[in-house]
């Protein structure tokens, strides 16, 4: 599997998508308008903003990104409905100041939102996004995952896209427009698999390791230096002051390292970890069936998120991928060579030109 952009040493995925090509005739790009692609997780929210090419078929490789913005969360869930629509607005607004854009000049814009799960969820985000924009602009609105698929099949909504990072879900569509999902209900429902669960496990084991209900293990020094406690009685009101998602998922580094020196707690939790996330997975695609009548049919599993790209000697993105491919041997994972905030450029591009050929017909 391939990275991509910013999870490497190279350049920049973003930068990579800008170089040698002519931007049009303003040399901007923006001559005809442009498109807005948002990535809204736990974690960031990324807006990139791409030029309209409304007479082209195919859109030019490398893509021009205009300009590209980062804030930070934007799931509703996670910090309330007010802070995840200012978040959004604000990385929209720079992404078309850098540009060189303003709202007047949008065509169309898709949010990939994490925490849309619920026709009611879009139906809220696209009532206060019609205030922002005219009327004239196409406004599409799904969850974080599908942008995640397009950035994988550059756009095109088939096969099934794993993410595991802060949170974690499986997502998948057929060739026939029907779509699954598997997880993404949050911590408290049992996301096992995301960064959050893996490291609340760990934070567990400490506390069982320290009272006597659960085995020793390397996690309690381990962790304990890495958020500079001292032992592991205030690790209770560490974690209480302030139980944000993306703080206690940010420990996973540590849960690895234990377990690649063989510590059996961090092991397990890991094991269980990669089970959950496969088993997500296999959920999507035996509702969909995409592996075809015999179970050998090929498909593309989009990998994405911070716990499938930790490079590390312990590789949870690889394990997944075994345990996906022994079951489904025509399972084809693939690393996106852009980021999902593209993805969701590209799906909006995609809508407007499935549209646009729906009317000529009409």
């Amino acid at each position: 599997m391939s990275n991509y952009g910013e999870s490497n040493g190279d350049l920049n995925v973003h930068e990579k998508q800008l170089e040698g090509h002519d931007l049009g005739e303003n040399g901007d790009g923006s001559g005809n308008g442009v498109i807005l692609g948002i990535d809204g997780g736990t974690t960031s929210t990324v807006c990139v903003c791409i030029p309209f090419f409304p007479s082209s078929k195919t859109l030019p490789k490398p893509l021009p990104i205009l300009g590209r913005a980062v804030s930070g969360c934007s799931n509703h869930n996670s910090v309330g409905e007010t802070a995840a629509r200012d978040t959004l607005e604000e990385v929209m607004a720079e992404a078309l100041s850098k540009s060189g854009s303003n709202w007047s000049t949008v065509h169309a814009v898709c949010l990939g939102v994490s925490g849309v799960n619920h026709p009611t969820d879009q139906e809220r985000i696209l009532y206060w996004l019609r205030e922002i924009f005219p009327s004239h602009v196409k406004l599409y609105v799904r969850n974080d995952a599908v942008a995640a698929l397009a950035s994988g099949t550059m756009g095109k909504l088939h096969g099934c896209v794993l993410i595991a990072g802060t949170g974690c879900i499986s997502y998948g569509f057929a060739e026939d427009g029907r779509e699954a999902r598997a997880s993404g209900a949050g911590p408290v429902l049992g996301d096992w698999g995301s960064g959050y669960g893996i490291a609340a496990k760990a934070l567990t084991a400490v506390i069982r390791a320290h009272d006597g209900r659960g085995p020793q293990t390397m996690l309690t020094d381990k962790i304990l230096k890495a958020i500079h406690l001292s032992s592991p009685e205030e690790l209770i009101g560490w974690t209480y002051a302030d139980p944000s998602w993306a703080r206690i998922a940010a420990l996973v580094p540590e849960v690895v390292s234990c377990a690649e020196a063989c510590d059996q707690v961090a092991t397990k939790i890991l094991v269980d970890a990669v089970q959950d996330l496969a088993l997500s997975v296999k959920a999507v695609v035996q509702r969909l069936s995409l592996c075809g009548e015999d179970g050998n049919g090929s498909f593309p599993v989009v990998m994405v998120g911070g716990v499938l790209e930790a490079n590390r000697t312990w590789d949870i993105g690889e394990e997944v991928v075994k345990c996906i491919q022994d079951q489904f041997p025509g399972a084809h994972p693939i690393r996106p060579q852009v980021e999902p905030a593209v993805g969701a450029a590209l799906l909006a591009w995609n809508f407007l030109m499935k549209e646009s050929t729906e009317n000529c017909h009409s």
